[in-house]
């Protein structure tokens, strides 16, 4: 369940105030009307429904696919390098200023979040590269939804879902990957949060940690099965125990670790600022936790087919130890007021009507739905343990410090950098025309501010809340 990144919105530039070029002189107008294609798109997308903002992803992608080259076009010219197999002769008349809306970074509740004024084209360059990879993990987190509606896929489609999802993970990995490789050749650390080296490092981690998650799910069957049990219109009562081979237990549980130690290093590496937005620090936590439980989970399928019932309810309550959950055993249980558990059912539910919704699900990582799972479990286990055979139920502590090493599923993949093709840039050697430069329709940024009072404010005293202005 992927984190449900909003897409930045911009404000309007012209790259011919900023750049000359004397071999390609239309190379700044076509690439200004590139990047107003860009910014009306994001604008738009922004006031559309979030419950059908899915859908217009594609017309988002295609927009940044068209404007990302000529940014790579302005970069090669500034740095010296050949694009297409051409020498482009660039000029900096004057520092590139933008503005882009931080996204990632902390905001006052019920308030847009900030303009960040930025310099130079490596920070509109991050900026852009940074919102197509939101773009491709948005994209995954619409193919997973289908997986939860109330009519459930069939194994085809379910399968092409986890497929079209893994692959939109890579493909954010691979940009987040890149711009970290970037960073590193950085002087100084640029003023937005959501493009710092250690922000980009962490969204590089977390894709594939997401991306490593989902390999478990074509074949795990304990969703699909509690997805049918929550099912309101379902009627089997009963169902076949679900086996799962012993080997393909452990293999699972070993990936799910992995999943697990890049949730980790996301959760580190986002730990060292304090401006990040509350809300993925929380959902990069659940993300770690929910891999942690899953991986106990296979360990204890994997106990309970080798006949240790015992084994296996130690490794369900370690699970929820590591869920957070209240992860009690039976006498503890019978002392509990019960409140704990009222709160995680209200918790559950309220996720279920997000799911329906499709506004906001999934930001708690999977984390409720693992602990059905593990609730599901525990307690059909318990019970045959308690009439059938009688097994010692070891303390969880020490089964969880012999945790396996986890296992890599996936490989970081190249992000090809794309360039113009050999006819736009011989068309660019033509002189500009200026009546073809096209800055956007959309209102500026500002005039977004302008439009939107604080949170709590009396009608007409906006004024009172301006920057730089005393209420007393």
């Amino acid at each position: 369940m992927p984190f449900p990144f909003v897409l930045p919105t911009t404000s309007s530039i012209s790259f011919t105030d900023y750049f000359n070029s004397g071999t390609h002189p239309s190379l700044p107008n076509c690439a200004t009307t590139a990047r107003g294609v860009v910014r009306d798109v994001l604008k738009r997308h922004k006031r559309i429904p979030p419950s059908a903002q899915a859908s217009n992803l594609s017309t988002v992608q295609s927009s940044l696919n068209e404007y990302i080259p000529y940014l790579f076009a302005l970069d090669a010219g500034l740095s010296g390098t050949s694009c297409a197999g051409e020498e482009i002769d660039l000029v900096l008349v004057k520092e590139l200023e933008v503005e882009w809306r931080s996204t990632l970074g902390s905001s006052i509740p019920g308030r847009e979040p900030t303009r960040v004024k930025l310099k130079s084209l490596e920070s509109e360059l991050c900026f852009t590269l940074s919102s197509l990879a939101y773009v491709y993990s948005l994209q995954a987190r619409a193919q997973l939804h289908t997986l939860y509606n109330v009519t459930l896929p069939s194994p085809e489609q379910r399968a092409t879902a986890i497929g079209n999802a893994m692959k939109h993970f890579l493909d954010a990995n691979s940009i987040h990957t890149y711009l970290v490789n970037r960073a590193g050749q950085w002087n100084s650390q640029p003023g937005a949060v959501d493009i710092s080296a250690s922000t980009m490092g962490a969204l590089a981690a977390l894709t594939m940690a997401e991306a490593t998650l989902i390999t478990v799910l074509k074949d795990d069957p304990y969703p699909t099965v509690v997805l049918e049990d929550r099912n309101k219109q379902n009627k089997d009562w009963m169902f076949k125990g679900v086996e799962i081979p012993k080997v393909r237990a452990h293999l699972f549980a070993r990936l799910c670790l992995a999943s697990s130690e890049h949730a980790a290093k996301a959760q580190a590496m986002l730990g060292r600022s304090s401006k990040i937005n509350d809300d993925l620090l929380k959902y990069v936590d659940d993300l770690r936790r929910t891999a942690k439980g899953k991986a106990c989970r296979f360990l204890a399928c994997d106990a309970e087919t080798g006949g240790k019932t015992g084994e296996g309810i130690a490794w369900l309550r370690g699970a929820k130890k590591e869920l957070g959950f209240a992860s009690l055993a039976a006498d503890e249980e019978k002392k509990s007021s019960g409140f704990s558990k009222l709160k995680k059912e209200w918790q559950e539910k309220r996720e279920d009507r997000k799911i329906e919704k499709g506004v906001d699900w999934g930001t708690d990582a999977g984390k409720f739905e693992e602990g059905r799972i593990i609730d599901m479990l525990l307690k059909k286990w318990e019970k045959m343990n308690d009439t059938v055979g009688v097994q010692l139920v070891p303390p969880s502590e020490p089964l969880l410090a012999s945790m396996p090493s986890g296992r890599e599923y996936h490989t970081t993949k190249m992000f090809v950098v794309p360039a113009l093709d050999e006819d736009a840039l011989v068309r660019m050697r033509a002189p500009p025309d200026p009546s073809d430069t096209f800055n956007g329709d959309e209102d500026d940024s500002a005039d977004e501010d302008e439009r939107s009072p604080p949170a709590g404010a009396f009608p007409g005293t906006k004024s009172d809340y301006a920057t730089g202005s005393s209420y007393y």
